[in-house]
């Protein structure tokens, strides 16, 4: 096992790593600092900025990766400032089920009887076979596995309660090692395990002394000139509970650096579909009631210079980047919700309702007309491609448009669904009729860009019906059609994909260090989480692993 920067190895390596785990790998890093100061130019001056606070480390967001990022900064000495747009900590990993592949061959692991070894994990989780080993930068899944032993030992020290192991074949790799954490007790907000994770840093990161600023939109990330030269700080704004800019700008100055940790792009319509045309305003990030993940890190990072990084990795459908997710409300969470007593709970509107039997439903575009088979699962991929693919009309050419769940008072009952909020949202989200033409007519919905043909959602329902009675879905082949749509009243529930993970950000380096479009590192800013491209991994661990990172190197830099 690798030592870290401990008290036995006090500042080795730490200008350009955080431990001696990343010394074996980091092949990026050792020069590109040195080179992109040399190559800046000299003579340009300093971006004029009146500073109303100063800090050596500024971190953007109080996520995953960002609580992480200041623990890691502090613990180095450096004096830290989170800056945080929603009114509470978390992110969206508050609505997570707070797992995390890290393995490495830790205790629980030996415990269990589980062999690995970071060398393991490493071929695991490059192998070309599988997408995200495809298309992921090598380099930072050799950082991630050289780093996942001392990042358990180190995240058990700052509070963090280890639940379960789960050893078991999986898509992914082979040998899957998914560890959650303990939920945080009496959490108000979401049943989520999440908060197990965000909660006890949040406590780690407040008795260090890290200030944690609420409320404050970041808006622009300052640099020496436009294109060259130190990152010396951030811009924001405060914001109220919707996000909505409040007073005036607050500029804060980063002596050593500024770490992104915005969650990502999947909230942004035209940053995704830099990736994917098909990914227009319809489809909701997941979660969206408690962060946003507008991509405002990636697109501040990228106005001052900064590349992407790895972008085939978002297209790539593997796990979980796009879902079924919960029906009846705007952002469908897959698994998690708020709970109605949630201060968030507001911008949730409703609980949603889930799904146990696709039989019980038909789904259809906004033509009114079917598409796929219902009990595709949610990783059948073809499901996505058939859900987000045109409907031949000319107003509209990317993006399938909304999905509706139609189905009937029977199917209520087999469900066993309550549809009166909170459970469901019926400002636009959720509909009921006596007839199926007056369903039809009443969808209006701010992405129903134009209205359901009462006689086309008819002509559906009927031919599923003549289904059921024959047993053979003639269409799409659904497995034994069962239940008519007959008995009224009748609804329809938004059940538009859900966007869930981001795997395309910022283009970093095995120091969480941004580079630009020049491949030279920008000075002063570093990327983790969501907001950092090149690692297509799903969850908590990507962000733990180079937030620490980013910390770290931070830290360590000069005044």
């Amino acid at each position: 096992m690798s030592k870290g920067p401990t008290e036995s190895h006090p500042g080795k390596d730490t200008e350009d790593r955080p431990g001696s785990a990343i010394d074996r790998r980091s092949f990026l890093a050792s020069g590109a600092a040195a080179v992109a100061i040399a190559d800046a130019p000299a003579a340009q001056a300093a971006e004029a900025a009146a500073w109303d606070r100063e800090t050596d480390v500024v971190v953007i967001g109080a996520g995953a990766g960002g609580l992480v990022a200041a623990i890691a900064a502090r613990e180095k000495g450096a004096s830290v400032l989170i800056v945080e747009k929603n009114f509470d900590i978390g992110g969206r990993a508050m609505m997570s089920f707070g797992g995390l592949y890290i393995g490495g061959g830790n205790r629980l692991q030996k415990a269990k009887g589980v062999e690995d070894s970071p060398d393991r994990e490493f071929a695991d989780w490059s192998r070309p076979e599988k997408p995200m080993g495809r298309f992921s930068d090598r380099a930072l899944v050799r950082t991630w596995a050289d780093n996942t032993l001392e990042l358990f030992d180190w995240l058990e020290k700052n509070g963090i309660k280890w639940d379960s192991y789960r050893g078991v074949p999986d898509r992914l790799d082979r040998n899957r090692t998914r560890l959650n954490v303990v939920r945080w007790p009496n959490e108000p907000t979401t049943p989520a395990r999440g908060s197990g994770f965000v909660r006890p840093l949040e406590k780690t990161a407040r008795q260090m002394g890290i200030e944690i600023l609420l409320q404050q939109q970041m808006t622009k990330i300052h640099r020496e000139s436009p294109l060259a030269g130190r990152v010396t700080g951030i811009a924001t704004v405060e914001v109220d509970d919707w996000f909505k800019p409040k007073t005036r700008t607050m500029n804060i100055k980063a002596r050593k650096g500024v770490i992104i940790a915005t969650g990502g792009s999947a909230g942004n319509p035209v940053f995704r579909t830099m990736f994917d045309v098909r990914l227009t305003e319809e489809y909701q990030a997941e979660n969206s009631e408690w962060t946003e993940r507008t991509g405002d890190g990636e697109i501040a990072a990228m106005e001052i210079g900064a590349a992407l990084g790895a972008t085939a990795c978002q297209t790539t459908q593997d796990d979980n980047l796009i879902t079924k997710g919960r029906m009846g409300k705007k952002s469908n969470g897959a698994i998690t919700e708020l709970y109605p007593t949630s201060p968030h709970f507001f911008r949730a509107r409703a609980l949603g309702l889930v799904v146990k039997d696709y039989q019980n439903v038909i789904l259809v575009k906004e033509n009114g007309l079917r598409f796929y088979d219902e009990t595709a699962t949610t990783r059948d991929y073809e499901y996505y491609a058939a859900a987000l693919a045109w409907t031949g009309d000319p107003r509209k050419f990317n993006g399938g448009g909304p999905i509706w769940a139609i189905f009937d008072a029977d199917a209520v009952a087999r469900e066993e669904w309550d549809v009166k909020p909170p459970h469901v949202d019926p400002n636009g989200y959720f509909f009921t009729a006596d007839t199926i033409e007056e369903l039809a007519a009443k969808i209006v919905n701010e992405y129903q860009w134009r209205p359901m043909s009462g006689a086309a959602l008819r002509k559906s329902v009927e031919r599923y019906n003549s289904f059921v009675d024959a047993g053979v879905d003639a269409d799409f082949k659904k497995p034994r059609p069962m239940h008519k749509i007959a008995r009224p009243p009748f609804y329809a529930a938004w059940h538009t994909p859900a966007l869930h993970d981001s795997y395309t950000g910022v283009r970093i380096n095995t120091s969480a260090q941004v580079i630009d479009l020049h491949g030279k590192v920008i000075p002063g800013l570093y990327a983790c989480g969501d907001s950092a491209g090149g690692f297509g991994q799903h969850g908590i661990c990507r962000a733990a692993t180079f937030g620490r990172i980013a910390g770290f190197h931070a830290a360590a830099q000069a005044s």
